[in-house]
């Protein structure tokens, strides 16, 4: 015959499976509230703001292909069992990624929706070849400062050129706009750098104006969902100031490490003299940072590991270890107000 359990078996069963529901019911409301709803680039930038000092936002890159757009994004959570608190993509330029755009922004919206930031930035073709491209040749390219004026000349075949290439990209920032999903949006990037077709042109008709001109043509199209990110590479020419586009055209000023593992202290205070109080940056690194870079420069608002990178040059352990260092927010640790 079966033991009928006593009424202090029963409700202490009771009591269990009520912890157990209220449990599942309080992590399934924490997940809800992690989500980010729809929103805009003031309440991203205030959430920079607040966190400039304390905290660092962890970030990963996902560069082609388009058909992948979170590869190197899942490769950080197979190694650290936590996502990226920032999401990282691509405009792209050659044929087949320009196609599948449409990937990337479903991408950018899934992550911003689970709870991670967004940032996009583009590897542009010259104005000077095809409406798509190669890396070398392309993108990576030398052109002339009389094709680099004619670029930002308005009316010249150059510039029309270029505006079409703009045109281009507009209706998938207008997707993300009218998702309420904040974009930092950082082109032209490393502009002191000569590898690229804008780049190492200092002064205000160089890398200032182009950049000038794409944020007063996007701010026409309504694209106010942008948040405006300026960057250069850690050259050690310095001199970065002379590429700036001035503050009322940049929202976050951001650096690029790769002369070295991890920016120097004075490299740390050439941005921050520059940014004049902005929020700064790690947009592009290849060592995650360590616990000297995290708790010796506090001001850096995120961090972003380029794609490959990853793996390519940390080992696991490195990883883990800047994931879960206490400064460092991964997805689900902030929101969004």
């Amino acid at each position: 015959m079966r033991a009928i359990p006593s009424p202090r078996a029963i409700a202490a069963a009771c009591t269990a499976v009520a912890t157990l529901l209220l449990t599942a019911a309080t992590v399934q409301m924490s997940s809800s509230a992690q989500a980010f709803p729809a929103s805009s680039k003031s309440a991203v930038l205030n959430r920079l703001r607040s966190i400039t000092g304390t905290s660092i936002i962890s970030g990963q890159h996902n560069k082609e292909p388009a058909s992948s757009p979170r590869q190197y994004t899942q490769q950080a959570y197979s190694v650290t069992g936590q996502w990226p608190g920032l999401w990282g993509g691509d405009m792209m330029f050659r044929s087949a990624d320009i196609g599948n755009r449409q990937s990337v922004i479903n991408e950018a919206k899934a992550q911003w929706a689970a709870g991670s930031l967004v940032a996009l930035t583009w590897h542009a073709c010259s104005p000077t070849v095809g409406a798509t491209c190669e890396f070398d040749g392309g993108v990576k390219t030398g052109i002339s400062a009389a094709q680099f004026q004619q670029i930002v000349t308005g009316g010249t075949a150059l510039n029309n050129t270029w505006r079409s290439r703009m045109a281009a990209v507009v209706p998938y920032l207008r997707q993300l706009r009218d998702a309420g999903v904040p974009v930092l949006w950082r082109p032209f990037h490393e502009m002191n750098e000569s590898w690229n077709w804008w780049g190492a042109r200092p002064g205000p008709n160089g890398g200032a104006k182009i950049y000038q001109q794409m944020r007063d043509y996007f701010d026409s199209q309504g694209l106010d969902n942008l948040i405006w990110v300026w960057n250069v590479q850690d050259n050690p020419a310095g001199g970065w100031a002379n590429y700036y586009p001035g503050s009322n055209y940049v929202d976050v000023v951001s650096l690029d490490v790769w002369y070295k593992s991890h920016p120097s202290s004075s490299d740390y205070s050439q941005i921050q003299s520059i940014a004049a109080g902005k929020p700064i940056a790690l947009a592009e690194m290849g060592k995650v940072p360590n616990a000297a870079l995290l708790t010796g420069q506090t001001r850096w608002a995120y961090f972003m590991i380029w794609s490959e990178q990853l793996r390519g040059n940390n080992s696991n352990a490195e990883i883990q270890a800047a994931y879960f260092h206490p400064r460092v927010l991964n997805r689900g640790e902030f929101s969004i107000p």
